[in-house]
């Protein structure tokens, strides 16, 4: 297939990576791309948010499906223009797209299905928000209500940073305060063509950027992926996608649906699990970042062939996706400064010597090529992805090539996937 990928990222990077690994030769396109991409695919000068310049790229050069990763595009309105023109589009329109773009409105979808979440409380003032404050307590959940590039969030029990934080996106718009909800994050994806899902391999991620979830929030320092604790809680990791399938997915696609807003792409339910069961934190409209890093590589099925029949409304006639045994592990590498100031165009060594090890890939975050070599032009720059037949040896082989990259100044966590090795 033709295949043009919309976005600049290591999520990007993955997926254009799982289709390279294909045994059918696709030729693949991306806009704006990075450094690491050029390596594996055709870089074209297309704006991904231009929802005129993709459809008529894609018209011109007879592409055969559009995936979309980043949010900007989805919101911006790009799937429904290209799918407007008959082209295959994996990526919600925009209206399906608020699932991500607007936390107000995925609470109302969630309350409309049944799923379960938590509280919350819709404000548009400083006033509102210490209202929602001392009606849900401590510790403190504030959201800004659009898209916040996985910074719009805080979770702290100091209530003046709460409001430091709200007053912060209050002047563009509300801010959501939820209920604090207690328990191990998880990341699960599913395929959707509208009316059929089908979920991926679960991941979880690490939000704060140093150890021991210390820190601010960031987009994300690493993840790994499968989950062999669920077992002890579902019995196995089977059982647990069933049930959030079952529980949260489907009522979620089926609401869209019937709003006359089907949801055909990748939705991305960030769970918690609770004493009192499973509850949705937030939805993502698109493939996670670092999540999709690690759950990609474990893949069995081509992925271009679920691409293209979620897009085209054929889901249905696949069983569900299936995954190797093997752990993965990823580790970003982020600049100096890392997430409210980074500090770019620092030059990258020791590329070559990290991808050589063992079971290890890289996927480029942002990386720009230059006369002196790679520069970091970003504030997440690169992932060590590493595969293993074992948490402790997919750790050991991440932070192994981590050690011969060279970027001043640059921050990564040491305790990544750390957890399931020590239990």
């Amino acid at each position: 297939m033709r295949i043009l990928v919309l976005g600049s990222g290591a999520r990007e990077h993955a997926i254009i990576l799982a289709l390279r690994s294909e045994e059918s030769d696709h030729e693949i396109f991306a806009a704006p791309g990075n450094a690491g991409i050029a390596q594996d695919a055709a870089i074209v000068s297309v704006d991904q948010n231009d929802p005129a310049g993709v459809t008529q790229f894609s018209i011109d050069n007879a592409i055969d499906l559009v995936v979309i990763g980043p949010e900007a595009p989805l919101v911006a309105g790009v799937a429904d223009a290209v799918r407007e023109r008959g082209i295959p589009v994996f990526g919600p329109g925009r209206a399906a797209a608020q699932l991500e773009g607007s936390k107000a409105f995925a609470k109302r979808i969630m309350d409309a299905a049944g799923v379960p979440t938590g509280r919350a409380m819709r404000a548009t003032t400083l006033a509102e928000v210490e209202a929602a404050f001392d009606d849900l307590g401590a510790p403190h959940v504030v959201k800004a209500d659009g898209l916040a590039g996985g910074k719009g969030v805080i979770v702290t029990s100091d209530r003046a940073a709460a409001v430091a934080h709200a007053a912060q996106y209050l002047p563009t718009g509300a801010v959501l305060v939820e209920e604090f909800l207690d328990g191990p994050e998880v990341s699960l994806f599913f395929l959707c063509d509208g009316d059929h899902v089908l979920p991926l391999s679960p991941a979880q991620d690490y939000k704060r950027l140093r150890d021991g979830d210390e820190g601010p929030n960031t987009g994300g320092m690493g993840a790994y992926s499968p989950l062999p604790w669920l077992d002890g809680r579902f019995g196995s990791e089977g059982e647990f996608t069933d049930l959030v399938t079952r529980e949260v997915a489907e009522p979620v696609i089926r609401q869209l649906d019937a709003e006359g807003t089907p949801f055909i792409g990748l939705l991305y339910a960030g769970l918690i699990i609770t004493d009192a069961g499973v509850k949705v934190i937030e939805f993502n409209a698109r493939f996670g970042d670092p999540e999709t890093q690690v759950v990609l590589p474990r893949l069995i099925d081509p992925l271009s062939e679920l691409l293209m029949a979620a897009a085209s409304g054929h889901l249905e006639d696949h069983p569900r996706p299936a995954f190797a045994e093997a752990t993965a592990v990823t580790v970003v590498l982020a600049s100096e400064g890392y997430p409210e100031a980074p500090v770019t165009g620092r030059l990258i060594g020791g590329l070559d010597a990290a991808a050589s090890v063992e079971g290890v890939h890289l996927a480029h975050a942002a990386t720009v090529e230059a006369e002196a070599g790679l520069l970091a032009s970003g504030g997440r720059v690169l992932n060590v992805v590493a595969l293993g037949t074992t948490f402790t040896q997919a750790r050991e082989r991440a932070y192994r090539a981590l050690a011969e990259l060279d970027l001043e100044g640059g921050q990564h966590r040491t305790d990544i996937a750390l957890r399931v090795v020590e239990h």
